[in-house]
């Protein structure tokens, strides 16, 4: 998906909620960047071959295996992502913080 698409998304959802305010349309745009970007290291990862694991020769001319780069930032992303969706209160745990917050 592409960001534009992401960006409504996450409004909505977070309107849906209750916890959008117009001050976080920044928090917004950079998750939607993020998740568009996430999306096309998994689309290129899958059109590689989806392994997990990739061999990489060492400046000793050994062959190792290693993670897979785009396995590794698209995890990476996620997590990343996840305390965003936490701070919009886009996950149970983070709409229940603001809940209590607002008590």
């Amino acid at each position: 998906m592409d960001a534009k698409k992401w960006k409504e998304r996450i409004k909505k959802a977070a309107e849906t909620v209750g916890t959008y305010q117009e001050p976080f349309d920044d928090v917004i745009t950079t998750l939607a960047d993020m998740l568009a970007e996430r999306d096309r290291i998994y689309i290129q990862y899958v059109e590689e071959g989806a392994h997990p694991l990739v061999e990489v020769i060492s400046d000793r001319g050994q062959s190792n295996l290693r993670d897979n780069p785009l396995l590794t930032t698209w995890r990476s992303i996620n997590r990343d992502a996840l305390q965003y969706w936490r701070d919009l209160g886009l996950t149970p745990a983070g709409l229940k913080k603001i809940v209590d917050d607002q008590k």
